[in-house]
């Protein structure tokens, strides 16, 4: 057992509790920002919570996240969701834990709705999904955390190995063909038609490695793992891929703040921004890494001081006494270096919150 970790006088888990509770007083579940819609945004927070709920047991956490999914599917199991992207899937993960916890089978119905949809997505010409419809041809790194773990989690509970080969085929693809090899890194997504504005000319990828994207590829990498059975033929390789994507992501954390710039490898440019969303992805793969003993111990202090930094700078005390996390890059497509940099920032958006407090569990995982 490690010394707990207290920032600014508070440990992880009640700097995670806090975040919930911020917006937890603020929205009902369905008002959850898009409100009314089956979406990523409010799944990834929403996960966030149900790791507060796992720890802590605290019920209301539980209702909070389940009261969202029930004013959106019914009695039968039906839902509206858009059935032209993998960001539609990604929430799923909240109805495996509702069907283990109430029985109900709706739950089960749901999941089985969303697990259909690879039946109908569109692929590149090696069996990779495209993101969207309206992205032809385009693998995203964000996509791979929208419905791996998902798909990985329904294979093994529902007993359909070839999920878990759809899903390492995923990984596999995206891995390879947006892999830079000048950085140890990877590029935002990889266009297979070549016909896109920001295809690099040969390898068609996109011209940038976006800290938010690298984030998503991170958290679903580590989880997949974790997911994998013990002797499974492709955990030691991929544990290795996790090894040596830590091993590059902290040679491009500030030294000054311990957080990452949006653009990853390119902190030394004035337009180029430090960002709280992707930084804490990176924290909770990190943190996660050295939890699970995939990383050396030794990496443990790269998420110390990015989690101290992102309390330090991004995290702040609302009028109404409640926090927000700041420093949030907007949703984002793919696009060329300005694209990224002119983006807005917002508070308390979704996926940073929820990216915050999944870090500040495995934070709080460490010393507990």
């Amino acid at each position: 057992m490690t010394e707990a970790l207290v920032v600014k006088g508070k440990s992880p888990l009640q700097w995670a509790e806090e975040s919930c509770r911020s917006l937890m007083n603020d929205y009902e579940p369905i008002n959850l920002k898009p409100a009314n819609r089956w979406h990523y945004h409010q799944g990834v927070f929403l996960c966030g919570m149900q790791d507060v709920w796992q720890v802590t047991k605290n019920e209301e956490y539980f209702q909070y996240y389940k009261e969202y999914v029930d004013k959106l599917v019914d009695e039968e199991g039906n839902f509206y969701f858009r059935r032209d992207e993998l960001d539609a899937i990604q929430p799923g993960l909240l109805l495996f834990s509702l069907y283990k916890e109430t029985g109900d089978k709706r739950y089960k119905i749901a999941a089985e709705k969303l697990r259909n949809l690879l039946k109908t997505l569109n692929k590149t010409k090696a069996g990779g999904f495209w993101h969207k419809d309206k992205y032809p041809y385009q693998m995203w790194l964000d996509g791979l955390y929208m419905a791996g773990p998902y798909t990985m989690t329904y294979g093994l509970t529902f007993d359909e190995p070839e999920l878990v080969d759809l899903v390492l085929l995923q990984e596999e693809l995206m891995r390879k063909q947006t892999y830079d090899p000048k950085t140890g890194l990877y590029f935002h997504g990889y266009d297979e038609s070549g016909k896109t504005p920001w295809s690099q000319p040969e390898t068609n990828t996109a011209p940038e490695i976006w800290g938010r994207s690298l984030g998503w590829y991170g958290m679903a990498l580590v989880n997949l793992i974790e997911l994998l059975p013990e002797g499974h033929p492709k955990k030691a390789e991929l544990t290795g891929v996790l090894q040596d994507l830590v091993s590059n992501i902290v040679k491009y954390q500030d030294e000054e703040t311990g957080l990452w710039y949006q653009i990853v490898d390119k902190g030394d440019r004035p337009d180029n921004w430090l960002e709280s969303s992707g930084s804490a992805l990176f924290i909770f793969t990190i943190a996660k890494a050295v939890n699970n003993g995939y990383v050396d111990e030794k990496y443990f202090e790269a998420a110390k001081k990015g989690y101290e930094g992102i309390v330090t700078r991004f995290i702040k005390v609302t009028p109404n006494g409640g926090l927000a996390l700041t420093g949030i890059c907007i949703g984002t497509s793919i696009g060329v270096y300005e694209y990224y940099v002119d983006r807005e920032t917002d508070e308390n958006d979704l996926h940073g919150v929820g990216a915050f407090v999944l870090a500040s569990i495995q934070m709080h995982k460490h010393g507990a």
